[in-house]
C-alpha cells in the first residue's frame, strides 16, 4: 500500500491542483474523468480520498495479476528450455527482431498466449474466487445449494482437477493449442482466470493484453538462463499465498543493443538483429 500510494497520491494531488488552477481545460484520461465527475446537484461526486482509493484499487487489479502470471510462466518455462524456445521462435516468426511486440500482434501469438493461459490455470492469483451468494435454491452437479448460501469456487481445485486435465501439475502450454482462438478467459470453468458470466472481471481485455505484452516482451528482449548457483528454478509455492515462495531470480542477457534509446511505440525504430 505504501509503495502504490507513494506513486499514485502525488499524481492525483497534482492533477487536482491543475484543475483548480485552470491549467487543464479538457479531460484527457480516466483520472480527469474521476476528478470532473459531478452529482445531480453539480457538486463533485468523488472526494480526493475516494479518487485515490479508486486508483489504488485499479493498480492492484491490473498490476498484481499480470505480474504474477508472467513471473510464474517465466519460472516454469526456464525449467523447460524447449517451451521457452518455442515461444521465442513464434515471436521471431510473427514479429521479427526489428521492433518490439505491439498489441496488434497478440492475435497471432498463439503459443505465447497458451503459455500465459497455462500459467493462469496452474498458478492462480488466489486459492478461491470472490464469494458469491445464491439468490434462489438450486442444484449444481447433484448438490443442493440453499438460497442465501455463500459460494466459493476453488481456483486450485478447478485448474488442477485430474478429471479434467491430463497431468494437471505439469506446465504444458500445448494443451491449449487445440482451440482456434486462444483467449486467457475460460468460459467453461475448467479453471478461473477472469471468472465468467455477468459477475466476471470488467478488465478482461486490459488484463489479457498486459499479461501477453509483459510475457512476450520479456521473452523477446532477453536471453534467459538459470543462475549458475542453482540447478533449476525453485517452483515452490509460498505457505501464505500462491505466489512463488522465492521471487524469481534469473540471468537476463539483453538481445538488443542498449546504447540507443528505443521507443516501443516507434514502429520504424531500428533494432539490430540477434
Amino acid at each position: 500500500m505504501r509503495i502504490i500510494n507513494g506513486y499514485n497520491d502525488p499524481i492525483v494531488d497534482e492533477r487536482v491542483q491543475d484543475w483548480k488552477d485552470g491549467k487543464r481545460k479538457e479531460p484527457e484520461d480516466l483520472l480527469d474523468a474521476l476528478i470532473l465527475a459531478k452529482d445531480l446537484k453539480g457538486k463533485a461526486e468523488l472526494s480526493v480520498e475516494e479518487i485515490k482509493a479508486i486508483c489504488t484499487e485499479i493498480m492492484f487489479a491490473t498490476v498484481d495479476n499480470p505480474a504474477n502470471a508472467a513471473e510464474w510462466a517465466m519460472a516454469e518455462m526456464m525449467n523447460r528450455p524447449e517451451t521457452l524456445g518455442k515461444a521465442m521462435e513464434e515471436i521471431e516468426r510473427v514479429v521479427g527482431n526489428q521492433r518490439w511486440i505491439q498489441e496488434s500482434d497478440i492475435p497471432r501469438l498463439n503459443y505465447v498466449k497458451a503459455c500465459a493461459r497455462e500459467s493462469l490455470r496452474l498458478h492462480p492469483i488466489a486459492p478461491f474466487n470472490l464469494p458469491h451468494v445464491s439468490n434462489v435454491d438450486c442444484v449444481v452437479a447433484g448438490y443442493f445449494i440453499p438460497k442465501g448460501s455463500h459460494v466459493l469456487l476453488s481456483r486450485v481445485g478447478l485448474g488442477r482437477n485430474p478429471k479434467v486435465w491430463d497431468e494437471p501439475s505439469v506446465f504444458k502450454p500445448e494443451r491449449h493449442l487445440g482451440d482456434e482462438e486462444i483467449d486467457l478467459t475460460e468460459t467453461k470453468l475448467r479453471f478461473i482466470s477472469f471468472s465468467t458470466g455477468r459477475r466476471s472481471c470488467m478488465g478482461v481485455a486490459l488484463g489479457s493484453a498486459m499479461i501477453v505484452m509483459l510475457l512476450g516482451r520479456l521473452i523477446q528482449g532477453f536471453s534467459w538462463s538459470v543462475p549458475s548457483t542453482e540447478a533449476e528454478i525453485d517452483l515452490s509455492e509460498s505457505k501464505h499465498d500462491l505466489f512463488l515462495a522465492k521471487p524469481l531470480h534469473a540471468v537476463a542477457t539483453p538481445r538488443f543493443p542498449t546504447d540507443e534509446p528505443y521507443s516501443p511505440n516507434d514502429e520504424k525504430a531500428s533494432i539490430c538483429k540477434k
